[in-house]
């Protein structure tokens, strides 16, 4: 790939990048080069493509960015991977941080972050999910933290599959308190699996994107994977597992302190909540989620990883929702 620059007056400038793969320029493009559209609308710069060359115009600093996020999709498309308009836009949000060097240089071959499930391989999509895989595969207890939309709770349950369907693990458990969010829904029919399953919807969904739907009802029915609230964990211990509490930050210290002491051998945690979103009844209990985090930080083998709004992975306008909201007055 190469590239050359010439400056313009008005500290403006213009980038030209050549693609040595021109069969991969449909991919990097995206169709009626949908992915030009958003880079150009998402930085305020002026692409135009020619054959396997593309001129990027804008003020420096975003026509560098721009090229970054090129040269990073033009490398995943080299990967195999999918690009959709998603992955464009994580791309770019990535792009203003000094970890996406690491990204967009290294050679196409070198050993890459990732999770491979049954239907899907996941790959980094913001700057911090980065170091949160690398916890996931390494560490025994990760405390995730942050708001909605960057993935915690997603990309758990994928390196759960992981490990699930390799053998490392030998089930999977899946929490979380049976709090509602501001709501109050009353009295709800059915037996325990009815009225706890709107609580889980989430974790459902998250499996189902990871593996055939056929492999979750079985491995649901065989109890290789056991969603349930957190009151169901007392007294056990979970060994040989993969357990995943959600929504954390909606726990008290003791149902912490006894969610942590359920973790047996050969088993890995990962605990997920967004301390700013407390939804426990009446305010008066100081977040377990917080109390863990303040007693255990620091300790070998846990690790805690923090995202913020930048890391936000839907839609742009939502990390703009939580920067408004976390800004504003409570």
């Amino acid at each position: 790939m190469a590239k050359k620059a010439a400056a313009r007056p008005g500290d403006m400038s213009r980038l030209e990048i050549s693609f040595d793969k021109p069969h991969l320029i449909t991919g990097v493009f995206g169709e009626f080069d949908q992915n030009l559209v958003a880079i150009e609308n998402r930085l305020g710069v002026y692409i135009s493509a020619r054959g396997n060359k593309v001129q990027i115009e804008g003020e420096a600093s975003v026509t560098a960015r721009a090229r970054d996020v090129l040269n990073d999709i033009y490398s995943r498309v080299l990967r195999g991977e999918q690009i959709d308009l998603e992955t464009v836009q994580a791309v770019i949000a990535m792009s203003s941080e000094p970890t996406l060097d690491g990204i967009v240089r290294k050679s196409a071959d070198a050993p890459q972050v990732m999770i491979r499930t049954r239907k899907k391989t996941l790959v980094p999509r913001s700057a911090t999910q980065i170091p949160y895989m690398q916890a996931l595969a390494r560490d025994d207890i990760i405390f995730a933290l942050g708001p909605a939309g960057t993935g915690k709770t997603y990309l758990a349950v994928a390196q759960a599959v992981a490990m699930l369907i390799t053998g490392a693990v030998d089930r999977l458990i899946l929490s979380r308190p049976a709090v509602e969010a501001g709501e109050h829904l009353g009295f709800l029919p059915g037996d325990m699996k009815e009225k706890v399953d709107p609580y889980l919807r989430p974790i459902y969904d998250a499996l189902y994107d990871c593996l055939p739907a056929e492999q979750v009802e079985r491995r649901i029915a065989n109890g290789e994977i056991e969603i349930a609230p957190l009151a169901f964990m007392r007294g056990r211990t979970l060994a040989d597992s993969f357990i995943i509490l959600d929504e954390a930050q909606n726990t008290t210290a003791a149902q912490m302190k006894m969610m942590l002491t359920r973790f047996g051998m050969n088993s890995r945690m990962v605990i997920c909540g967004d301390p700013k979103q407390v939804d426990i009844p009446g305010g008066v209990h100081k977040s377990g989620l917080n109390d863990a985090v303040n007693r255990l930080e620091g300790i070998e083998g846990i690790s805690t990883i923090r995202f913020n709004s930048a890391d936000v992975v839907r839609h742009p306008l939502v990390g703009r929702i939580v920067d408004a909201y976390e800004g504003g007055d409570d």
